[in-house]
C-alpha cells in the first residue's frame, strides 16, 4: 500500500513497471502479428480472395484473418493490394474491414481469461522453438508464440505494478473521474492515439478493472475512446499511400464514430445487458467480486458492441462505398513525360505476399509493352518505314525503365524476411523481367536492325516467302501473348498449350526454311531475302525460346 506522501522509490517502481509492462505487451504484439504475417501471409491471402463474394461471407474472412494476425492495418493492407489488382472492388472490401473491428476484440478475450500464468512458458517453448526450428516457416510460428507470451507477461507486469494503487486515494479518485463518459472516452481516444494500439489499450483498461479501479461503465467508455483513438493510427498510417488505403482508413474513421456516437446515451442500460449475458462470481461480494467480474465483461462489451455496430453497417457497404470515394476522390493523373511504374508502391514492402502480386502487375504491364513492340516491328521488318522502326526503338527505353524498376522492387523485397515459396516466386518473377527485356533487346537489335537493312538494300520478299513467313511469326506472338496473361497476380501459362505451340512453331519454321530454298532454286538474285529471312527467323526462334522460359519459370514459382 502506497502511503502519503509517496516516496519516490515507490512511484518509480509502479511507472517502471507500468511503462515497462506497456512496452512488453506493444513489442509483443508486434512480434507475433510481423510473424504471422510473414509465415501466414499466402494462407491469409488466399482465405481473404475465396471469401469475398458477398458481403457476409467478406465479413467473415476479414474477422478470421484479423483474429488470428491481431492486427487490422494487415488485413487492410492486404485488401488494398487485392483492390489494386482488380480482384476485388471497393464496396466489397468494407466487408473485410468491418470483419478485421470484430477480429481485434480477441486479444481482450484472451486477457479477460486471465492466462497471464502461462507467460514463460509460452515464452520459452516460442523462444526453443524460434532457435532450433530448421524450417523457416516454423521458426516464424515459434517467434509468434514468444510474441504471445510477451504480450501476457507484459500484462502480468503492469498488474503487479498497479496493486500497489488500492490504496492510494488520490488514484482511485483520478479513476472516478473517468465515469463521467466523455472523460472517459476522452482519455481512452488520446491514450491510444499515443501508443497507437487499440488493443494495448484495452489490455491496460483490462488490467485497472482487474485491480477494482474502473467500474463496468467507466471501462465501456474507454474502449469506445480507444475506437476513436485508433482512427488516428489508421488515418496518419494511409496518408500518402493508394487512394484505396486512404478511402478504407475513412470507413475504418466512419464505422467507429457513428458506432461511439449510437451508444453514447446507452452507455448504462448496455452496462446492464453486458452483465446479464457475462459469468458472475456469486462466490464472491464486494470489490472482490466486482475486481472478477469485470475484466471479463469489459471484454464482452467491446465484443457485442463490435459485432452489434457491423451487423447494423453490413447491409449498407455500397452508401458507405459512395461515401468514402466523395471523401476520398480520385485524383487526375498527370500524363508522366516518360513511363513510369504504376505499382511498385514502398507501401506494399511490409507484406511479401501482395508485394509479389504488385509486381507481377507491373510486370504484365511490361509484357503487353513488350507485345506491342513484337506487333509493331514483326511488319515494319518487311514493309515499315523508318520512322515506324525508330516508334520500335522508344518502346525498348520504356521497357527497359520498367524493367529496371521491377528488378529493384523485388530486389529490396527480397532482403526482406521470407518463407517459403515466397522466395521462389521473388526469383521466378525476377527472371520473367529478364527474359522479358531480352525479348525486347532481340526486338531492338535484331528485328530494327533487319528493318533497316531491308530499307538499305531495297529487297522485297516474295509473296510465297511472306505466306510461309506469317505462322511463324503468328506462332511465336501467340506464346508472347499466352506468357503475358500469364504474369498476371494468380495467373501462369498452361505448361501443355506451351508444348503445342513449340510443336506447331517448330513445323513452322522448317516449312519457311523450305519456301525460302524453293523460291531461291526459281529464282535469281534471292540471296539478300534469304538472308533476311534466315535471320528472321533466327530471332523468332530467340523470342519464342524465351516466352518458353518465362512459361517455365512461372510454372515452377
Amino acid at each position: 500500500m502506497i502511503n502519503s506522501p509517496t516516496t519516490v522509490l515507490q512511484w518509480g517502481a509502479i511507472i517502471t513497471g507500468m511503462g515497462g509492462g506497456l512496452a512488453l505487451f506493444l513489442y509483443g504484439m508486434r512480434k507475433m502479428t510481423d510473424s504471422l504475417k510473414i509465415a501466414a501471409g499466402g494462407m491469409m491471402k488466399r482465405m481473404l480472395a475465396r471469401l469475398t463474394a458477398n458481403r457476409f461471407t467478406a465479413l467473415l474472412a476479414g474477422t478470421l484473418v484479423t483474429a488470428v494476425i491481431q492486427s487490422s492495418s494487415v488485413t487492410t493492407v492486404l485488401v488494398v493490394g487485392f483492390i489494386s489488382a482488380g480482384l476485388m472492388s471497393f464496396p466489397q472490401s468494407i466487408g473485410v474491414i468491418l470483419g478485421a473491428n470484430i477480429g481485434t476484440t480477441i486479444t481482450a478475450q484472451i486477457i479477460a481469461f486471465k492466462v497471464t500464468k502461462y507467460a514463460l512458458v509460452l515464452i520459452a517453448l516460442g523462444f526453443l522453438v524460434e532457435l532450433t526450428a530448421k524450417n523457416k516457416r516454423v521458426r516464424h510460428y515459434g517467434a509468434m508464440v514468444m510474441g504471445l507470451g510477451l504480450i501476457f507477461f507484459g500484462m502480468e507486469l503492469m498488474s503487479q505494478a498497479t496493486y500497489p494503487l488500492r490504496g492510494y486515494e488520490p488514484f482511485i479518485e483520478l479513476m472516478q473521474t473517468m465515469e463521467n463518459p466523455l472523460l472517459g472516452i476522452l482519455f481512452g481516444a488520446l491514450f491510444t492515439a499515443l501508443v497507437q494500439s487499440s488493443s494495448a489499450t484495452a489490455g491496460v483498461i483490462i488490467v485497472l478493472a482487474g485491480q477494482g479501479f474502473i467500474s463496468l461503465e467507466t471501462g465501456i467508455a474507454l474502449v469506445f475512446g480507444a475506437g476513436i483513438g485508433t482512427c488516428v493510427t489508421a488515418l496518419a498510417a494511409a496518408v500518402g499511400r493508394p487512394r484505396e488505403a486512404l478511402r478504407a482508413a475513412v470507413v475504418h474513421v466512419i464505422f467507429n464514430v457513428l458506432g461511439v456516437l449510437a451508444w453514447f446515451f446507452f452507455i448504462p442500460q448496455f452496462a446492464e445487458l453486458v452483465r446479464s449475458i457475462s459469468p458472475a462470481a456469486g462466490e464472491l461480494s464486494g470489490a472482490a467480486r466486482i475486481a472478477a467480474e469485470t475484466p471479463r465483461q469489459i471484454a464482452n462489451a467491446l465484443t457485442l458492441f463490435k459485432v452489434v455496430n457491423v451487423l447494423a453497417v453490413i447491409w449498407f457497404t455500397g452508401p458507405l462505398a459512395r461515401l468514402a470515394a466523395l471523401i476520398v476522390p480520385d485524383r487526375p493523373e498527370p500524363e508522366p513525360k516518360r513511363i513510369e511504374p504504376r505499382h511498385l508502391d514502398r507501401y506494399f514492402l511490409s507484406q511479401p505476399e501482395v508485394a509479389i502480386d504488385r509486381a507481377r502487375m507491373e510486370l504484365h504491364r511490361m509484357g503487353r509493352l513488350v507485345h506491342r513492340m513484337y506487333d509493331q516491328a514483326v511488319p515494319a521488318v518487311s514493309d515499315g518505314s523508318e520512322k515506324e522502326l525508330g516508334a520500335v526503338l522508344a518502346l525498348d527505353d520504356d521497357a527497359d525503365l520498367l524493367h529496371e524498376a521491377i528488378v529493384e522492387y523485388l530486389g529490396e523485397l527480397s532482403m526482406g524476411d521470407l518463407v517459403d515459396p515466397q522466395q521462389d516466386r521473388i526469383h521466378a518473377a525476377i527472371s520473367s523481367a529478364n527474359y522479358l527485356e531480352h525479348i525486347g533487346d532481340v526486338i531492338e537489335t535484331s528485328l530494327v536492325a533487319l528493318g533497316r537493312q531491308r530499307l538499305e538494300t531495297g529487297v522485297r520478299l516474295a509473296a510465297a516467302e511472306r505466306a510461309a513467313l506469317a505462322p511463324v511469326t503468328r506462332e511465336a506472338g501467340f506464346v508472347l501473348d499466352l506468357v503475358v496473361i500469364g504474369l498476371k497476380p494468380g495467373h501462369r501459362p498452361d505448361p501443355e498449350v506451351v508444348a503445342q505451340s513449340k510443336a506447331r512453331f517448330r513445323n513452322a519454321v522448317a516449312l519457311c526454311q523450305d519456301t525460302v530454298i524453293d523460291t531461291m532454286a526459281t529464282e535469281r538474285n534471292r540471296m539478300d531475302a534469304y538472308r533476311l529471312v534466315s535471320e528472321l527467323l533466327t530471332s523468332m526462334e530467340r523470342i519464342h525460346a524465351l516466352c518458353r522460359r518465362i512459361a517455365a519459370a512461372l510454372a515452377e514459382a
